[in-house]
């Protein structure tokens, strides 16, 4: 996984983020969704071969979730591919409770390997599996 900053990361998808300050998805030009996703919401029990992150919409909040949200639901509902950004952290509990993740020290890693999709959506959790291309 090669170690880069968000803007870096998602560029190497071809993705811009609308707001490097608080966005964490993008679309690229082909509409593939670009997501930053936590290292420490990856679950365990996935399929063989498979990678799942889930986590609640209802943790974190401002522009950067309205974004995500409004993006997770349309790559949803168009059946979109999703490509990976994992964000790591050493502040785990602060991610946690919600706190501005900007503030907050964090790498960035590729995962171009990884092709992902919206498994399981309701309107306050998420499931993004992805496998290998």
């Amino acid at each position: 996984m090669a170690k880069l900053g968000i803007n870096a990361a998602f560029a190497e998808y071809g993705a811009v983020l609308k707001n490097p300050q608080w966005s964490v998805s993008a679309w690229t030009p082909s509409g593939d969704l670009v997501l930053s996703l936590w290292d420490h919401h990856f679950r365990k029990g996935a399929p063989p071969g498979m990678m799942d992150f889930a986590d609640s919409f209802n943790r974190w909040s401002g522009h950067g979730n309205a974004e995500f949200r409004e993006n997770v639901r349309k790559a949803y509902a168009t059946g979109s591919r999703i490509r990976l950004v994992i964000v790591k952290t050493d502040q785990i509990e602060r991610v946690q409770a919600g706190e501005d993740a900007s503030k907050i020290r964090k790498e960035f890693f590729l995962r171009e390997e990884m092709i992902g999709w919206v498994h399981e959506l309701t309107d306050e959790h998420y499931v993004i599996r992805f496998r290998r291309k």
